[in-house]
């Protein structure tokens, strides 16, 4: 069920038609077609009342009225805000870039502006989904970050059960996750390999049942590193062992993320999942494609750390 409006407003009325125009924006109204507007029923709809007394003692015509259409899936996408909380997420990464250099009283008005900006489109996110899970959680990875440089004597903020590890506790392991691996657990045993225990040996696992013992387990359920809120593996292993301040990994977890998990598109994600299709159709065994998987997150990491900007 949505709540519609449809509008017709007088033409020489530029300051009106401004602001109405904002109010529909603010208030995360879908355009049908010109003149025609939605709010899903559950979605404050004082403001398209307000719009329809307004427009109407300005001699305009309006009329606010529930629809209840047959295509309702269809409208539903016409709420999505993805694309909105990607540009959101990238400010927020570049808010965390840069918190150093602001020092603490700018950095905070920073942090304050990515919070507001974060609540501000959850409020007219009515059909939320993965997307906004990535923004709450890149806002809290950035408070994080804001606490670790300016409140040193103040306890960390919780990592939502993660805790820092030491990689020397980790070495000459037997790591193990479930046969048939794809995008997150290729690239957890890429991390795993190349910067957490270069001497790990894997076991491709037919059920969880099966992990050998003393081994790691990794994604699946019930293994010790496996996801934890809205982190993939990939970005679990990251920051359990310190490794989410390295511009070139941190470049390649929003492509796993959302090759694993859904969410907030990415550019590099196709040719990424492309090049992952490639190796699973050349190898042979679990063995093989890792071994091919790790020599594309190789250059994929080089190419990331060579255009890095210098902090």
């Amino acid at each position: 069920m949505f709540n519609a409006l449809v509008l017709s407003l007088p033409t020489r009325n530029s300051t009106l038609r401004m602001r109405v125009w904002r109010a529909l924006k603010d208030s995360g109204c879908a355009v049908l077609r010109d003149g025609v507007y939605l709010l899903p029923v559950d979605a404050p709809d004082a403001v398209l009342k307000r719009l329809e007394s307004e427009i109407r003692s300005n001699g305009g015509f309006a009329m606010t009225f529930a629809a209840n259409p047959h295509s309702g899936e269809r409208l539903e996408k016409m709420f999505d805000r993805t694309a909105e909380y990607g540009a959101l997420v990238q400010k927020i990464a570049a808010a965390r870039a840069s918190l150093a250099r602001l020092g603490p009283r700018r950095g905070q008005t920073a942090l304050r502006r990515m919070e507001q900006a974060v609540n501000k489109l959850a409020s007219i996110d009515f059909f939320p989904g993965e997307a906004k899970q990535q923004a709450v959680a890149a806002l809290a990875t950035l408070k994080e970050a804001y606490a670790a440089l300016h409140s040193r004597t103040e306890p960390r903020p919780s990592m939502k059960g993660l805790r820092q590890l030491e990689r020397a506790r980790y070495q000459k392991r037997v790591w193990a996750t479930r046969k048939s691996p794809w995008v997150d657990r290729l690239a957890s045993a890429w991390l795993i390999k190349r910067f957490i225990d270069r001497e790990a040996k894997f076991v491709w696992l037919e059920r969880p049942s099966d992990l050998p013992k003393k081994a790691l387990g990794f994604d699946f359920d019930g293994a010790e590193f496996t996801h934890v809120k809205n982190r993939v593996t990939f970005e679990v292993l990251l920051a359990s062992f310190g490794l989410d301040g390295d511009p070139g990994l941190t470049a390649i977890a929003p492509a796993v993320h959302f090759l694993d998990a859904g969410g907030i598109p990415v550019p590099d994600a196709k040719v990424v999942e492309a090049m992952l299709k490639g190796a699973r159709e050349k190898a042979r065994n679990d063995d093989a494609l890792l071994a091919e998987a790790m020599r594309t997150f190789d250059l994929l990491y080089s190419g990331y750390r060579a255009v890095a900007p210098a902090g």
